[in-house]
């Protein structure tokens, strides 16, 4: 085949494909368009085939090119996803999570404070935590200096990985439906017990108020990464109209949306309980530097994330990026 002798026939008709690819478009246009791109790519094909690289295939490569970005889409730069992610994607995958979290929190609480009450009104359960003299060193010491025993900034690095890791752990193995309950009862435990200890030793209303400057953001993170494992579990038993695979797809990029927003909230908790719950401000303060952290963060995801979701979003990629789902009857 005769290369210039091909460009030469063809001129006209890539030009054509090329004025296309550049022009706002109707659906004659549209059709025209798909018709002329694939007789360019068959062109393409020729010439590579008989010629070998040649000025002429670079040519209609470049037409080609753009051609298809036309057809299929240009992606969008990093600052748009990301300002799309933080409008949008991600405060609407919190706000889908938002009534199975208040459940989650409302168990979370009725469990610690019942395990408070049940063993530090027993003596024989509380005996059963350690000697009484472990008991009163635990309640008025150990406990509270716990805050202030390593550097600050260590100290919120070191929660900060503790509490990200439990979040990973109810995402991870969310599908399993147990684990992320199981982690829920066994740091409803740990709360019961150590409140117990101080509630034994009149100390209660001291744990309250070390736990609230960080818990209340803290523990909100914790409930929210279980909710996504619970919903991930429940898209696997019961998908709906769409396959199990789908619906774990969907579901899956929902909480992977949570988890990252996650990782920015729980710092923030980290930070909170390494240079304020601990240290010498006082306690109207600390608390109010929680609450005002957990009303940002509620916010967020019922304000901002409800609006986000009222306007179709759910936290999942877009269709392009997803992938056009299966379509169903009915």
């Amino acid at each position: 085949m005769d290369a210039d002798a091909l460009t030469d026939a063809r001129r006209a008709e890539w030009e054509r494909l090329d004025q296309l690819s550049r022009a706002s478009l109707d659906g004659s246009a549209v059709d025209e368009l798909i018709v002329r791109y694939r007789a360019a790519s068959a062109d393409l094909a020729d010439l590579k085939t008989s010629v070998g690289e040649s000025p002429q295939g670079a040519y209609l490569s470049t037409i080609l090119v753009r051609a298809r970005l036309r057809l299929t889409g240009a992606s969008d730069n990093v600052l748009t996803l990301m300002g799309r992610f933080f409008a949008r994607q991600l405060p609407a995958a919190l706000y889908r999570l938002r009534w199975t979290t208040l459940a989650i929190a409302i168990a979370f609480v009725a469990m610690a404070v019942g395990f408070a009450a049940w063993i530090s009104s027993d003596p024989a359960l509380l005996a059963q935590l350690g000697t009484p003299d472990f008991l009163k060193q635990m309640a008025e010491e150990d406990i509270t200096g716990y805050y202030t025993e390593n550097p600050a900034a260590v100290f919120a690095g070191m929660v900060w990985t503790n509490n990200a890791w439990i979040a990973m752990q109810c995402v991870l193995f969310g599908i399993t439906g147990f684990w992320p309950i199981y982690q829920i009862v066994i740091n409803a435990q740990n709360v019961g017990y150590i409140g117990a200890i101080m509630a034994a030793h009149d100390r209660a209303d001291i744990l309250v108020l070390y736990l609230l400057p960080h818990g209340m953001l803290e523990l909100t993170c914790i409930f929210v990464a279980a909710a996504g494992g619970l919903h991930l579990f429940w898209a696997w038993v019961a998908p709906g109209n769409r396959s199990r695979g789908e619906a774990l797809g969907s579901e899956g990029r929902s909480l992977a949306t949570v988890s990252i927003g996650l990782v920015f909230a729980l710092f923030l908790a980290g930070l909170i309980e390494g240079f304020v719950t601990g240290w010498s401000l006082p306690w109207p303060v600390k608390i109010g530097i929680g609450a005002a952290a957990l009303a940002v963060f509620l916010i967020y995801m019922l304000v901002i994330g409800g609006r986000a979701y009222r306007q179709g979003e759910t936290g999942d990629l877009v269709e392009y990026e997803a992938g056009t789902p299966r379509l169903v009857a009915g």
